[in-house]
């Protein structure tokens, strides 16, 4: 028989929050062993994903908060409620999301997304999914497509447990063992052999809860010689309070597989984003990210690619837009261990009214890595004299016969571009809302046309100072 868990003590901890008309329950603030039971309980995990969350907890104490990166001293766990469930269970109709849930969706157009252009959705809210569907003829050609937890108790349960952290585990930093203890939601999708998934999948991540954390976990594995496009959408509204973002996406690309993963994150800026993704290629795969980052105070996130099989390759293009109060650390990191493997990273950064941008990456090439080929290009577009821009790249080469090479530039927006502009009749603030669009077009131009299109409205939503 169990021994009396500290959970029995505190079930108090789980009350009625009647000043969130969209929040059912929550746990109290804080983090201790028996929250991470009461979380594990709400979720009715299988005893071996409870035990697990309870040794992440203890890793999670034994390791330091990083010192390299921006300051999160704003971040204080003693004040951020881990769990948060909405007035609503999972469904699969639209019809069925409460009013005051979907009318949020709707305005950040999922619904709309999904009728035109979306093979599958998955909408979160706070700590839980509440709406989740994928079209039969995907379904059909065997494509699983669900919110992870259904996957984890039903039968695709062996397959999560193999590969549930296997790839970023606990004990790799302080907030990775956070996520292991009170993970809640996301997304898992299996692609089966040779098939091919031609318009994408997308989930959606809305944190509505003031004070709150979200450990979404997404889980992708896409098996040999199979095609997936996957979209991660994220927002929140502003609070003076700090909010916390720390999911976990793992993506697993099997033998000359494809897989493009997409984020658009519209994070408000008083989140601490500490997202920690990364993915691994089999022989002949190819993994590509696209990346868009606006909002957020502080944002730790570096996509990470393990080359492991021979001739796979990985692409990272990304931008990072940091206005007023925003220090945004971003990049990212891939390993060759593979021979004849290839990577090519390819960021830009736009700094505004003070804000701050880091790009750093990382280039490993092992000694079993001979002819492999990487390199790095990152850009700095500074709009005023009081933001600020850094690069700091590391490469670690292991073999002599490998090809890699780094280079940066930093600019500002040209005074001339902006005059011909405005000799055509643009106003100025249009006529350099145009010229960041375009100096971000190397992503916009690799998303589907609606998010393109969103891209470009938060941008010029950024030049104004419009965004929370």
């Amino acid at each position: 028989m169990r021994e009396k868990s500290h959970v029995d003590d505190i079930d108090r901890s789980i009350y009625d929050v009647k000043d969130q008309n969209t929040a059912a329950y929550h746990v109290e603030e804080g983090l201790t062993p028996g929250i991470v039971e009461q979380i594990s309980r709400e979720k009715k995990d299988p005893a071996w994903m409870e035990q697990f969350r309870l040794e992440s907890l203890q890793i999670y104490h034994s390791l330091r908060v990083p010192d390299w990166g921006p300051s999160i001293e704003g971040l204080d766990m003693d004040h951020i409620v881990t769990y948060v469930r909405p007035k609503s269970r999972m469904t699969a109709k639209w019809s069925e999301v409460p009013r005051e849930i979907k009318d949020t969706f709707e305005r950040l157009g999922i619904p709309q997304a999904e009728r035109k252009s979306l093979a599958g959705v998955g909408a979160q809210y706070d700590s839980e999914l509440v709406y989740h569907n994928v079209r039969a003829e995907v379904a059909a050609l065997g494509v699983v497509y669900t919110d992870l937890e259904s996957a984890l108790k039903g039968e695709y349960a062996d397959m999560v447990r193999r590969h549930f952290m296997k790839l970023v585990k606990p004990s790799d930093h302080k907030f990775a063992a956070l996520h292991g203890a009170v993970w809640s939601g996301g997304s898992f999708v299996y692609v089966p052999p040779g098939v091919r998934v031609t318009i994408p999948l997308q989930s959606y991540f809305r944190l509505n809860a003031p004070g709150a954390g979200q450990f979404e976990h997404t889980l992708i594995i896409v098996d040999e010689g199979a095609d997936l496009h996957f979209i991660e959408g994220c927002s929140a509204p502003k609070y003076n309070i700090a909010n916390l973002h720390a999911g976990c996406v793992e993506l697993f690309v099997g033998k000359n597989a494809r897989l493009r993963y997409s984020t658009i994150e519209n994070w408000s800026k008083n989140m601490y984003n500490l997202n920690t993704k990364r993915a691994l290629v089999e022989e002949g795969g190819v993994m590509e990210w696209v990346s868009g980052s606006f909002g957020s105070h502080v944002s730790y996130l570096y996509p990470m690619t393990i080359l492991k099989g021979k001739g796979s390759r990985m692409e990272f293009t990304g931008i990072t837009f940091a206005g007023e109060g925003q220090n945004l650390d971003t990049g990212a990191k891939v390993v060759h261990s593979g021979a004849e493997t290839s990577s090519f990273i390819n960021t830009k950064s736009i700094s505004k009214d003070g804000g701050v941008s880091t790009f750093r990456s990382s280039v490993v090439i092992g000694e079993n890595a001979a002819k492999s080929k990487a390199a790095v290009s990152c850009q700095s577009l500074m709009l005023d004299d009081i933001s600020r821009s850094d690069t700091i790249p590391a490469m670690d080469v292991r073999t002599g016969n490998a090809d890699v090479g780094h280079e940066a530039q930093i600019g500002r927006i040209s005074d001339d571009a902006v005059f011909y502009l405005m000799s055509r009749g643009i106003s100025e603030e249009d006529a350099r809302a145009m010229i960041v669009s375009g100096f971000a077009d190397n992503v916009s131009k690799e998303l589907p046309l609606e998010y393109a299109i969103e891209m470009n409205n938060l941008i010029r939503l950024e030049m104004k100072g419009s965004i929370g």
